[in-house]
């Protein structure tokens, strides 16, 4: 059988983009694989809120590894995991690549924030210089265990430096062996463009829809300028949080919950986690 890695290199070299919506747990994750989705994106924003904090570099390396590890065991499909800055310096990246690769994780993206970073759609980020995030590439290269080990390049420049600093970026990381490159938070629909002429490489891109700074591209257009994977990061959490505040309000103006049309029953939720499986299990070998 193919390592996730080689999964997700050939998804990625498909003709059709590859849509990966974003997952915080393992059964958000089982979720977005029932829905039919070829992949899955280990959201590091959408972990971090997750816990109760906002994404501003506040989880460490290994709690992420643990909650990637978690989605990785809940599905079949390849994952590609948020690495954040890598934690610190080149030296804390090779070893979060070695963690994320043992944890199971097909690919990782590696961002040029300082640590620590804040969501690529907030305001006031701060860059590494550009001789310094490309020897972390070289270095996440140098790191992974197997070469089928996806290594994304994502530069926050855009915001910092402009639109040619970032491409320029992208440039020497792909020189530096990475495998594909990401530019975060172009503005409009010109820079998305500008950026797919300027790469020659294969291209990722983040939608955050109804608030980030990106213009929101559907992923046959996407495809159309030539990027070859879509991260739909929040969308999912997203929701599942106004599911969750709707049932809440209703339960809080004591509203009869059996009516509730906005949930999944009982026999639907337990079927998410094939809970069938672990009882004939437990009968099988539990004495």
């Amino acid at each position: 059988m193919a390592s996730p890695g080689r999964r997700l290199r050939e998804l990625i070299a498909a003709p059709e983009i590859l849509v990966l919506p974003g997952a915080w747990d393992g059964l958000s994750a089982r979720l977005i694989e029932l829905a039919g989705f070829q992949g899955v994106y280990a959201t590091g924003g959408g972990i971090a809120r997750s816990t109760g904090v906002p994404d501003v570099g506040l989880i460490t390396m290994s709690e992420q590894v643990a909650r990637v590890k978690m989605i990785c065991e809940a599905v079949s499909v390849p994952v590609l995991a948020d690495a954040d800055t890598g934690y610190g310096n080149a030296l804390n990246l090779m070893r979060t690549v070695r963690e994320m690769e043992a944890a199971g994780a097909a690919g990782v993206h590696i961002e040029d924030q300082v640590t620590p970073k804040r969501c690529g759609h907030y305001e006031g980020k701060a860059v590494i210089g550009r001789r310094e995030f490309v020897k972390k590439i070289e270095a996440a290269c140098a790191a992974r265990a197997s070469d089928d080990f996806v290594i994304v390049a994502r530069t926050d420049a855009r915001a910092v430096l402009g639109l040619e600093e970032a491409i320029a970026r992208c440039k020497a990381c792909r020189a530096a062996g990475a495998d594909v490159l990401f530019v975060e938070a172009p503005q409009s629909r010109e820079e998305v463009e500008r950026i797919a002429a300027s790469l020659d490489a294969p291209l990722l891109i983040n939608m955050v829809t109804r608030w980030g700074k990106t213009p929101y591209l559907s992923p046959a257009e996407l495809q159309r300028l030539g990027y070859a994977v879509v991260l739909f990061a929040s969308e999912v959490q997203r929701a599942a949080i106004y599911g969750m505040q709707r049932l809440l309000q209703a339960l809080r103006a004591q509203q009869p919950l059996d009516t509730f049309a906005e949930m999944v029953t009982f026999q639907e939720r337990e079927a998410l986690v094939n809970t069938a499986h672990y009882l004939q299990l437990a009968a099988q070998y539990v004495q």
